[in-house]
């Protein structure tokens, strides 16, 4: 076994054009875990959304509180396994499919995006396949710190002879070629211990893909994106990142705050208990404050002794509450925008999802902190969603529904191990639980 073997997360096949089949996904998160089950037809591309080569048709899906879940990383594998079989069995029911293998979202370890450059002489004088998989191989490992591994290797354009731009090199003649990419790494042990909460349910995981990623192909059009845009993914643990530029996904990035800290904010700042706080957020959640709102008073059961009188609280209390963490988190978008590609798109939009991205007044305090059209996003190009699944807060697993379809722009490494040259089963396709073991 070498060392390249523990570099890069499962991937999956690229789905062929023409032909069609079902596809299963998982989004674990801090607060609550969805899976769906849909079926993927081959369709024509629609104007705004060019790339697409399937039709997605939702046959079943689940949502229920996320349980043994921290800053989107496992922190009790064996209430999560019990979270992951009650989401699976619930879709599968509905569905009326058995889930064997499903494609799995990433959120926590730290994402982090790196544009590397890697060169190399050319040996025969026309690039060939061979070449350009050599020299993203030597860019991959140099972007990977110890204790981290690959979630997405994609090449953003290659050069041939210093000459930047090319869009597909192989053919082309050329002394010295070179590829520039992004490569989107997380802390391997947070994919390894998701990976093994879904593998103990002994379902496979057929690819990891990072969230504001998936989160972008679900909710941008390709305008958009080639105009240059930024994903934030609004989580209930995290906040992430993903910048596209010229079509291409460029960066990303991430930060362990979110949702679920505004929650715990309100339950601090009014005495009151974290469920209170959750439906107080859901139901008044706001940035948003008026004249009105600091006569507009509500009454707030208070956490401990059930004797002790609920308080009065103005309703503009909890919009300060609410406004302050909001802000928080908009800087440290601003803050991780500013290091990324994105500060060179002077008019690139910022697209809002995931469920903290739902509160009111969010889009006007963005826009005012960032400098920049805001949008909130939802899943688009989606035949049959149920309403409670086409608000921003599904665009993750609506996004690991298309991601067959983009898989194709990514380098894979290639895995060769004792194993496979015996019993012939080669190549990455082989059984993922693989990767699992070979980290340790």
């Amino acid at each position: 076994m070498t060392g390249l073997d523990r570099t890069q997360t499962p991937k999956t096949r690229p789905m062929p054009h023409k032909r069609g089949g079902i596809v299963a996904c998982l989004d674990i998160g801090t607060s609550k875990i969805a899976c769906m089950i849909a079926r993927l037809r081959p369709s024509a591309p629609s104007e705004a959304l060019r790339d697409r080569t399937h039709a997605v048709e939702l046959i079943g899906y689940s949502q229920i509180q996320s349980r043994g879940m921290k800053a989107g990383a496992v922190i009790d594998l064996a209430e999560c396994e019990q979270a992951v079989r009650q989401a699976v069995g619930l879709a599968e029911k509905m569905a009326k499919v058995r889930v064997e293998s499903v494609l799995l979202s990433v959120s926590g370890g730290r994402l982090s995006g790196q544009l590397v450059e890697a060169a190399a002489d050319i040996r025969g004088g026309a690039v060939t396949p061979a070449d350009v998989s050599r020299v993203t191989s030597t860019g991959m490992r140099h972007a990977t710190g110890e204790g981290r591994t690959v979630l997405h290797a994609l090449p953003v354009g290659y050069t041939l002879d210093g000459v930047k731009g090319i869009r597909d090199p192989r053919g082309m003649v050329a002394h010295q070629f070179g590829v520039d990419m992004n490569v989107v790494t997380c802390e391997a042990t947070v994919a390894r211990n998701l990976m093994l909460a879904v593998e103990r349910c002994h379902i496979n995981v057929e690819a990891m893909a990072a969230s504001p990623y998936v989160a972008g192909l679900s909710v941008l059009t390709d305008d958009e994106a080639d105009l240059g845009a930024a994903v934030v993914e609004m989580g209930a643990g995290t906040t992430t990142i993903a910048v596209y530029s010229g079509g291409r996904f460029v960066h990303a990035a991430g930060f362990a705050v979110g949702g679920q800290h505004i929650t715990m904010d309100l339950a601090r700042g009014l005495s009151a208990t974290i469920a209170d706080a959750e439906r107080i957020k859901t139901l008044y959640g706001t940035v948003i404050t008026g004249g009105s709102d600091s006569r507009e008073l509500m009454s707030v059961p208070t956490a401990g002794d059930e004797q002790d009188l609920p308080q009065i609280v103005s309703r503009a209390t909890i919009a300060n509450i609410v406004k302050h963490r909001a802000e928080e988190v908009f800087e440290m978008v601003r803050d991780k925008l500013k290091d990324s590609p994105f500060a060179s798109e002077p008019n690139g939009r910022v697209v809002l999802s995931g469920g903290a991205s739902q509160l009111t007044g969010l889009v006007e305090l963005g826009t005012q902190i960032l400098g920049r059209p805001v949008r909130v996003g939802r899943p688009l190009g989606f035949g049959r969603l149920p309403n409670e699944a086409k608000n921003a807060a599904f665009a993750v697993p609506a996004g690991l529904l298309v991601y067959p379809q983009y898989v194709h722009h990514e380098h894979v490494e290639p895995r060769h191990t004792r194993q496979q040259v015996k019993t012939g089963t080669g190549g990455y396709f082989g059984k993922v639980g693989r990767w699992l073991r070979e980290g340790f």
